[in-house]
């Protein structure tokens, strides 16, 4: 079999044909515009589509490198700091503090799903916390960290099964979301919602875009994302798992906030954000494109069936009982589309779902406030203390 190694410029290139791709096809095929589906989900399944089946035929193996991966989901992240005003935040209150305890909840039950499947199926139970809240919840990070303690404790290819289980819920994530919000908005008539959340996006944040701007936002990016990779590295040496962009988006925070209160210096959150949105497109190109779908059919039957029932827990957790405590509205559409999303995947998975539906539909808020600061500051956290407490316990 050929194998072809390309570097990172020429990987950017191929996740940048990947979402060039994923327009198309959306223009082409209404049905993907239809039901949400991401650009970059739609284009790099068909480049990851193509790849797997290259590699069962032994003819070509393309092997890409993902350091921009990293870069773009750090300058993403830092973006989307810029946007946390506290005076917004505040408005998180009861709000966040619901939205937190039932994720915690959601990852309690995700392992008790992963561990009593496999307990119904005759396998090891750290082999069924493979495919629990350490792939779905943590992405291919957590898998990786958690993959060698479990095989250490005795889980034979535990990183292996927990990298094609995260790899997996970052697909399935991505195509559920959109669907089940769009189908939600449309069932419930939630669409008078969606100018009373658009008054109160740009109510004292909007401001006239000019293009000279944006080499000053590209730069208050930068400066920001390097301090807080650097805050990240610190609170990792307590030997928690810490996510590199968790620095990087407090930092952005920090810095907004404290030019906002000072205002001696202006910070440009609308030429910022356009820039994070550019990020989480090549984010998600470049992880679509660089998935090894094979992973996937390498899985014996009973990990596929651990995979179902993942997939129809968070379904079924998120539409009875996530878009219900959040208030049935637009706002909790938007949201179960982003539980969706980092529930089986990644934030940017989850951000990348929510801008496919407000897309269409309209701005929301509260879901672009509650999804971040949950999805990044407090679930790998809650997740490593729940993970090591079903090791210990299983």
């Amino acid at each position: 079999m050929l194998t072809v190694t390309l570097d990172m410029y020429q990987t950017l290139a191929v996740a940048v044909a990947a979402l060039v791709t994923g327009e198309l096809l959306k223009r082409r095929l209404h049905v993907l515009e239809k039901i949400c589906i991401p650009s970059p989900v739609a284009g790099g399944l068909v480049f990851a589509a193509a790849a797997c089946l290259l590699h069962a035929a032994g003819i070509l193996e393309v092997a890409y490198t993902d350091t921009m991966q990293e870069i773009c989901m750090v300058f993403f992240f830092t973006s989307v700091g810029y946007q946390a005003d506290v005076k917004v935040l505040k408005t998180g209150g009861k709000p966040l503090v619901i939205f937190l305890g039932l994720i915690m909840i959601m990852t309690v039950a995700q392992n008790l799903v992963a561990v009593g499947t496999a307990g119904i199926l005759g396998l090891d139970p750290l082999v069924g916390m493979c495919t629990g809240s350490i792939p779905m919840l943590g992405g291919h990070g957590t898998s990786a960290a958690f993959g060698r303690m479990l095989e250490t404790l005795g889980a034979g290819g535990a990183t292996t099964i927990a990298m094609a289980a995260a790899t997996y819920g970052l697909v399935a994530g991505s195509l559920m979301g959109g669907p089940l919000a769009n189908r939600l908005v449309k069932r419930k008539h939630l669409l008078n919602m969606s100018e009373q959340i658009e008054s109160v996006h740009t109510q004292g944040v909007s401001h006239k875009k000019l293009t000279e701007n944006y080499a000053v936002a590209a730069f208050q990016l930068v400066v920001t994302a390097g301090i807080g990779t650097v805050l990240s590295q610190l609170l990792s040496r307590t030997g928690l798992t810490v996510p590199l962009y968790l620095g990087a988006m407090v930092a952005a925070a920090a810095f907004r906030n404290l030019a906002g209160h000072f205002g001696k210096y202006k910070v440009y959150t609308g030429e910022i954000e356009d820039i994070g949105k550019i990020m989480l497109a090549l984010f998600l190109g470049v992880a679509m494109v660089t998935l090894r779908l094979w992973d996937l059919a390498s899985l014996a039957f009973p990990l596929v069936i651990l995979l179902i029932a993942q997939t129809v827990f968070i379904f079924l957790f998120v539409r009875l009982i996530v878009f219900q405590a959040m208030g049935r509205d637009y706002d909790a559409a938007v949201i179960s589309a982003g539980t969706c999303g980092f529930g089986m995947g990644a934030t940017p998975n989850a951000m990348a779902n929510m801008q496919a539906v407000t897309r269409k539909y309209g701005p929301s808020v509260k879901a672009y406030i509650l999804i971040p600061i949950v999805g990044s500051l407090f679930v790998d956290i809650c997740n490593t203390f729940i993970v090591t407490l079903f090791i210990n316990n299983v």
